[in-house]
């Protein structure tokens, strides 16, 4: 492996609405696998769309890019309207409607995919057993493992049938945590046999259904990996979720900038541990600054290290055949683009969910 194609690991953030020359010269060079979207890149489905185009033009035509955005619902949504807004996960569990549930995933999908994104920072699979949970709450499609399973089932394959890979997070389950990643370092206490009959349930249940990805945790979990975040830990990364779950997917760090991380370690140390840990790609939301300084750390590492170097080339594998199996399609013409979002189904699906709520 090029030691250059390290940067095929770093799928990246940044800010405005066009995409930076600099980020298009490290995607053109292979050495940025793929881009995060946030509300502050989209503030139009046209806009969202011209820079997705622009996106997929600057990377090498065998490598295409993940082109990503965290569209669950609720409050985690980040495309403007015409495009589909559904209700929290809770909202859309209590309509008690799988195929409901699934149909709405594959309008999301196909909205998405018209624009020009082909991966979904969904389904929410962490099962919401603390009440004061500050990140999860209702993003959760409630605190049954099996209706938790059930509803993220549905979700991920009307997602996937749609064209678009489903991300599930956050492994393995921040539902019962107090404490928001983002601001801190969560701990979770429960013996394995707990995570078992709760947490992982969902997990298991997505992996069985063929999810394309999952993102990690930035938890500790005290009883299997003591002091080590989930993200960092080849215990949870690599010997529980590969080799006792069974998934070969495409594995996602959570954002590096995240407190839970940032303020323990360099985002440099982080996403070397983070991929030798198991992660295949990692999220570097906020700076492209940062995601230099990860691209040459990884190298440095690939460079000194012949086990880290496979480890590597084992990540970027994995991640360029996910994004050759399902590369971002944007629509041809604006009239292809308004024709596939906000059309008929998506107002039809807003009634059908409007009249089946509890």
């Amino acid at each position: 492996m090029k030691i250059d194609l390290v940067g095929q690991i770093i799928v990246g953030g940044f800010d405005g609405d066009a995409f930076p020359q600099i980020f298009a010269r490290e995607l053109s060079a292979g050495r940025r696998g793929g881009v995060i979207l946030f509300k502050r890149n989209v503030p139009s489905v046209e806009a969202a769309h011209a820079l997705c185009r622009s996106i997929l033009r600057a990377a090498p035509a065998d490598m295409p890019p993940f082109i990503g955005v965290d569209q669950e619902g609720g409050r985690v949504t980040r495309l403007p309207p015409p495009a589909l807004s559904l209700p929290p996960m809770r909202d859309l569990a209590r309509v008690g409607d799988p195929d409901l549930v699934a149909q709405a995933a594959r309008i999301v999908a196909t909205e998405l995919r018209a624009i020009g994104l082909n991966l979904n920072f969904a389904p929410v699979l962490d099962v919401d057993t603390e009440p004061d949970n500050p990140v999860i709450g209702d993003r959760a499609f409630g605190s049954d493992p099996a209706a938790v399973s059930r509803f993220g089932i549905a979700y991920l394959t009307g997602l996937q049938n749609g064209g678009v890979m489903a991300c599930g997070k956050h492994f393995p389950g921040h539902g019962d945590t107090r404490v928001d990643s983002h601001l801190g370092l969560p701990v979770v206490e429960h013996a394995r046999s707990r995570l078992d009959q709760i947490e992982l349930v969902p997990f298991r249940a997505a992996i069985g259904a063929g999810i394309a990805a999952l993102m990690t945790a930035h938890i500790v979990c005290e009883k299997i990996d003591p002091g080590v975040p989930a993200t960092l830990s080849r215990a949870i990364c690599t010997d529980l979720l590969r080799g006792e779950l069974g998934f070969f997917g495409v594995l996602f760090s959570d954002d590096l900038h995240m407190k839970a991380i940032a303020a323990r370690s360099s985002i440099e140390d982080a996403a070397v541990a983070a991929v030798r840990a198991g992660c295949d790609a990692v999220l570097v939301c906020r700076s492209e600054d940062a995601q230099a300084r990860v691209f040459d750390a990884l190298a440095r590492e690939a460079e000194r290290d012949s086990v880290f170097r496979e480890r590597c080339a084992e990540a970027v594998t994995r991640g360029l055949e996910a994004r050759r199996s399902r590369p971002p399609c944007p629509a041809a013409t604006s009239d292809d683009l308004r024709a596939a979002v906000g059309g008929q189904a998506n107002a039809d699906l807003t009634v059908q969910i409007g009249a089946k709520k509890p």
